[in-house]
């Protein structure tokens, strides 16, 4: 097995899947940064900032988030599988879409079924807890610059299993090749 993937991206579709994962990975970036913002104004402005921000923070998770985050992790996905980097070769891809695989699901599940709870809370002028809607969308955003970095730096070399294909492409560009006898 060679570096070359089992699954080949065109260059034109290579560079379209890369732009939008790009994208999708800064929006997905940014709005982390959003959602802390508004979970920061609800946690220190009192009720009437507290009314905005949460149906803001459910109107984002709702109909922002999850498409940012999907269209991430399968964009990530398809360039793993599509280009040289493969999905289990280098380190810095693995970790990058287990972290990601983590974010979309702790995104999805959790963090939307807290900014529900307190959406609905305020709504209905009962007292939230906000300090549990200010962390998820920190430690995302901490996460999403790491991944950012990671992304660029490409740290931590192969994994195993590129390892072992890197010493199979040595293998055969070393070995002898065979020729066949002159039939005649």
């Amino acid at each position: 097995m060679d570096s070359t993937p089992r699954f080949p991206l065109p260059r034109p579709v290579r560079r379209a899947v890369l732009s939008a994962h790009v994208c999708a990975s800064v929006g997905w970036l940014g709005l982390s940064l959003c959602l802390l913002t508004l979970a920061l104004n609800a946690l220190g402005s009192g009720t009437g900032s507290a009314a905005v921000s949460y149906p803001a923070m459910k109107l984002l998770v709702d109909w922002v988030l999850f498409p940012l985050a999907l269209l991430s992790w399968a964009s990530g996905l398809v360039l793993a599988l599509g280009t040289h980097w493969g999905l289990a070769r280098h380190r810095w891809v693995w970790v990058k879409f287990w972290a990601t695989s983590a974010a979309l699901v702790a995104s999805a599940l959790a963090f939307r079924a807290g900014v529900n709870e307190a959406y609905h809370a305020v709504r209905a002028g009962e007292p939230v807890n906000g300090v549990d809607l200010v962390f998820p969308p920190a430690v995302s955003l901490s996460l999403y610059v790491f991944l950012a970095v990671v992304s660029v730096l490409k740290p931590w070399g192969l994994t195993a299993r590129g390892r072992r294909h890197q010493r199979a492409r040595a293998a055969r560009r070393t070995a002898p090749t065979r020729r066949k006898a002159p039939v005649g």
